[in-house]
């Protein structure tokens, strides 16, 4: 009779010991050759002595005779304790009564020439033992233990579906039966611990009971969470790709490292505290495999090439990046015997994480002096350079500091990790930095372009239109390759960085590597912010103050109007209040994070940021509340900044957050990208968000936390369905769907040529006077004559064309030029001669039609409604679009109409029926004229503060009111009986009665 297949978790112990040995050539041992006291496989250890060192094996048997063996595994055990096991298998172990130093591990030469290295590397031993019973207290046994030369490096816990158990029960074993006290279980004396069946592999590097953290170690399916289908069992890539020799070795030698974190707490008394945390990290696969794929690419083809690496938030970035700037800089041709890049330059805009990632390298780096951040400009950099360093960690914010020393480097290859390739660099920035690496100067003036970096309101880089010095070479450098990681690529981003593919007749751009969103949620990395989206819509009235009818542009009225309601102060003050409601009931009491959550508001600009400051602040005492609100915007407005609205410095921000009674971080345009805070778990948007901008702004409450199980958007300014679209893009793969087209170029010069504003003979004498470094004033008299032809000699409709033409050519010269080898030197003086032009165009600010119209209107009515609350289920979305090359200006004629009309089409748009509590201005009228007699407050209003003058207005008018009790019951109820109508209604009414007072007062001087 045959025998059948063993479906249990034992036939799949025996099948992956099978393809290790068979295939990957281990040993295999039996479960009685470990040592459970010594955690050794003692006899395997000694053979692996013996065989490779017998020099001085033989020295220590003579010195220490029959304890040799004994004395050896004492010094062993010991040091794995002190420093992991780690660190012994890298660096070898010295016995102190001799003197001798004890190799346990040959690393992999980097060349197959180097022959004796390559012997000893093949004398290591790989075995793999099944069933060890491991504890000294029991006869508990683990399914799998992998050795390297006689010490344990992993164990595994194996289940099989087949016998109704999968990896949650392997998980459970590991939490609930696995003994943390163990020797073999202590932080360190492992690398990892792996759960495995036929579905799903997870991974844990410290064994702590039920608070054992478990990582997925699977590839991802249809950009997803699991594994995808293979013929085969899903999980065996794991002994096939991730448990050969080589694999196994690289991961010990470059990836896995036993680190020190520093963590900040406070103690009883409130003072602030650190403490230090070993952690040991072991890579994910998706990390592994990027590094990996990057560092075999740039072997293959050297230097001169770009990769972009879609990672999602969660993904481990500075992880990633710190594995792989120590390894560029030890990579190594294919002969072996050169380094392919000499520096590594790793870039990145935030701050926060510059630390973090110069404390990876530092920590993942084998050899002391490599990592050199640079702080303090470019004396530093100077020294770090000649000194060897080879890895140079920079802010974008710190390279006009850097340009000249870099460039006075002949000769040298760069490798140029960039975290987060953000619009900050793209365009001017991405070729300030190739202006570092190619010995070009530039002018003082764009030194400052990068330290006042801010992204204005349609996430554009600022000083995007300042004037270039003549750069000889701007595209990608041949001496350097760059590394972009990113969350969310934008269009210029992909077609700069990204892989060029052909579908159809169309050239399209994807990431290098991807390790999705949907993955990253699916994994339980960061959280799913799109789960109880709700929507507030706002509906208003405005009615016209002034008898006489004037006309103002249509389009533009409607726009000055909208913002003027939705930054009202009493549109500011109801938004407020609601907030603050909101969160106190909805988060507060349902202790949300265990009552430790915390929320964003961002705002539309920096002056609705000031105002929402102060209602926060005042709504928030006036309920007694323990808790307080942040402001984070850039500079001075109305002459409040964020220190003096906050009361401590800009940048301590962040840390004066993390404080428990700071629970609001209110914003306008900062801390929308790349602030990383886990206890955020709720956000009020009061902002209209679009594309690549929502998905980072939202992004900011999808930080994991042990605590938070889910998160609230509530929006007052964009739809569920605006939100959707912005998001799908980047749910899975980002792609470009169309290369932006090199031909726009010559076709935006020929036509533009063709206006005759300009000769060649003219644009050729102004960029060589540019090129000899002319005095200013030789520049003018090029650019005044071209300035007046266009003036006199063009139609209104041709200098709008002409003048949308020259920025087109200006924006699009700027990217195209890093992407495509133009040949043609016209192009290039073409655009220094139009970029200094287009300044002498004027035409940007037009005649505004709508000015005036808010002196004349007020607001009537205004109400906050709940729209919907809703779970959105993302898919892939479509690709995304090119920039921009569309060639046409033109003047659109303005549509003029009479103020009440304009009104009147703003109120049908925006408003609802109104109750009473709404219409606040219009009763307030009613009464107004009678207030505004009252001598006692015309004195308080002339001569008080705005505070009393307040208080006496608020007796007045309950004053006045009760004497209208009969002829406006309704009203009078209202104010008695609804405390929130009755601070609008006077504060309303005070604003109305303060105009009235001291246009009475001016009429009489």
């Amino acid at each position: 009779m045959s025998k059948s297949t063993d479906t249990t978790e034992k036939g799949l112990e025996s099948h992956i010991t099978n393809y290790l040995v068979e295939a990957n050539r281990y040993i295999q041992r039996e479960s009685t050759d470990y040592n459970n006291v010594s955690c050794l496989d003692e006899d395997l250890l000694f053979q692996f002595l013996e065989t490779t060192q017998p020099k001085a094996v033989e020295k220590l048997k003579r010195y220490h005779k029959d304890l040799y063996r004994q004395k050896i595994i004492k010094r062993l055990n010991d040091r794995i304790q002190a420093k992991g096991v780690i660190e012994v298998l890298r660096k070898g172990i010295v016995d102190g009564f001799t003197d001798t130093k004890l190799k346990l591990f040959y690393d992999k030469p980097v060349s197959a020439y180097n022959a004796s290295a390559s012997v000893l590397y093949q004398a290591n031993i790989f075995s793999v033992i099944r069933q060890v019973y491991y504890s000294t207290k029991n006869k508990n046994s683990l399914d799998m233990v992998v050795f390297i030369n006689g010490l344990p490096v992993i164990t595994f816990e194996l289940k099989n579906e087949l016998t109704k158990q999968n990896v949650k029960h392997a998980i459970n074993q590991y939490k609930k039966d696995r003994d943390p006290n163990e020797e073999l279980f202590r932080l360190g004396r492992l690398v990892v611990n792996f759960a495995v069946d036929t579905e799903e592999v997870w991974m844990c590097t410290r064994l702590k009971g039920e608070q054992s953290y478990f990582l997925p170690f699977n590839k991802g399916n249809n950009n997803g969470a699991g594994n995808p289908p293979n013929g085969g069992i899903k999980t065996d890539y794991l002994w096939k790709e991730i448990l050969t020799k080589d694999s196994l070795t690289d991961i010990i030698q470059n990836f896995s490292q036993l680190v020190t974190e520093e963590k900040e707490y406070t103690d009883d008394r409130g003072k602030k505290r650190t403490k230090k945390e070993k952690k040991l990290i072991f890579p994910r696969y998706h990390q592994l495999s990027a590094v990996r794929q990057l560092l075999a690419d740039a072997q293959e083809k050297g230097t001169g090439q770009k990769y972009l690496i879609q990672h999602s938030a969660g993904s481990g970035k500075s992880n990633s990046i710190a594995w792989l700037s120590h390894q560029l800089i030890g990579l190594h041709d294919k002969s072996g015997s050169n380094n392919i890049f000499d520096t590594v330059i790793v870039v990145t805009d935030r701050r926060v994480l510059d630390a973090q990632i110069r404390e990876n390298i530092k920590q993942f780096q084998q050899v002391g002096g490599v990592v050199e951040a640079i702080t303090e400009g470019s004396k530093q950099l100077k020294t770090a350079l000649e000194d060897g360093k080879k890895i140079i960690i920079t802010t974008i914010q710190k390279f006009p500091h850097i340009v000249e020393e870099i460039g006075e480097l002949p000769g040298n290859n760069f490798g140029i990790v960039i975290d987060e390739a953000h619009s900050s660099l793209s365009g001017q920035m991405a070729r300030k930095l190739n202006e570092s690496l190619s010995k070009l100067n530039d002018e003082d003036e764009l030194k400052s372009e990068l330290e006042d970096y801010d992204e204005n309101e349609n996430s554009e880089v600022t000083g995007e239109d300042l004037i270039r010095a003549l750069v000889k070479s701007r595209k990608l450098l041949p001496n350097a390759s760059y590394f972009a990681f990113t969350a969310t690529p934008k269009n210029k981003t992909l077609e700069l960085f990204g892989v060029p593919y052909q579908e159809g007749d169309k050239t399209k751009f994807s990431a290098f590597h991807l390790y999705s969103m949907k993955q990253a949620i699916e994994e339980g990395f960061i959280k799913d912010v799109l789960q109880n989206y709700t929507t507030y819509q706002s509906f208003y009235a405005l009615l016209k103050k002034i008898e006489d009818d004037p006309e103002y542009d249509k389009k533009k009225a409607q726009k000055k109007l909208k913002a003027y309601v939705e930054s009202h102060e009493h549109a500011i003050k109801k938004k407020s209040k609601l907030m603050v409601d909101h969160f106190m009931e909805n988060v507060i009491q349902k202790k949300r994070m265990g009552g430790k959550a915390k929320a964003m508001m961002v705002t539309s600009s920096r002056k609705n940021a000031v105002q929402y400051k102060k209602a926060f602040d005042a709504y928030l005492k006036s309920i007694n509340s323990p808790y307080k609100a942040v402001v984070a915007f850039s500079g001075e407005i109305d002459g409040e900044t964020e220190a003096s609205l906050n009361g401590f410095s800009s940048s301590s921000i962040p840390s004066e957050f993390e404080k428990n009674e700071y629970r609001f971080l209110l914003v306008a345009n900062k801390y929308q990208t790349g602030f990383d805070q886990p206890l955020l778990h709720t956000m009020y948007v009061d902002k209209k968000l679009g594309g690549v901008n929502a998905v980072q702004t939202l992004s900011r409450l999808n930080r994991s936390h042990p605590l938070k199980k889910d998160t609230f958007v509530l929006d007052f300014a964009n739809t569920a369905e605006d939100i959707e679209n912005a998001f799908k893009p980047y749910f899975e793969s980002t792609i470009l769907g169309e290369a932006t087209d090199p031909n726009k170029l010559f076709d935006l010069q020929d036509a533009l040529d063709n206006y005759q504003v300009y000769s060649r003979e003219q644009v050729e004498d102004f960029s060589n006077k540019i090129l000899n470094n002319v005095p200013v004033d030789q520049l003018h008299a090029s650019l005044d004559e071209s300035a007046a032809i266009f003036r006199d000699d063009l139609e209104e409709e041709q200098q709008a064309d002409f003048r949308a033409k020259v920025k087109t050519y200006v924006r699009l010269y700027i990217f195209l030029s890093q992407i495509v080898p133009f040949e043609n030197p016209y192009l290039e003086r073409l655009y220094i001669f139009l970029n200094h032009l287009q300044n002498k165009l004027g035409g940007d600010t037009s005649v505004d039609l709508a000015k005036g119209v808010l002196e004349n209107i007020d607001m009537d009515s205004y109400r906050l409604q709940l729209e919907s609350t809703t779970n959105v289920a993302l898919e892939q979305g479509e690709d995304l679009k090119p920039i921009p090359t569309d060639m046409r200006g033109g003047v659109s004629e303005p549509e003029i109409d009479r103020l009440s009309n304009i009104l009147q089409t703003f109120n049908e748009r925006y408003g609802t029926e109104f109750e009473d509590a709404d219409k606040v201005r219009q009763m307030a009228e009613n009464i107004a004229t009678d207030v505004a007699k009252n001598k006692e407050l015309i004195s308080s209003i002339q001569h008080s503060d705005e505070q009393n003058a307040r208080i006496t207005s608020d007796k007045i008018v309950g004053e006045e009111l009760l004497k209208h009790i009969t002829t406006n019951f309704d009203l009078y109820k209202l104010y008695s009986d609804n405390n929130e109508f009755k601070e609008d209604f006077s504060a309303m009414m005070f604003g109305v009665v303060k105009e009235l007072i001291n246009r009475g007062i001016n009429a009489q001087k």
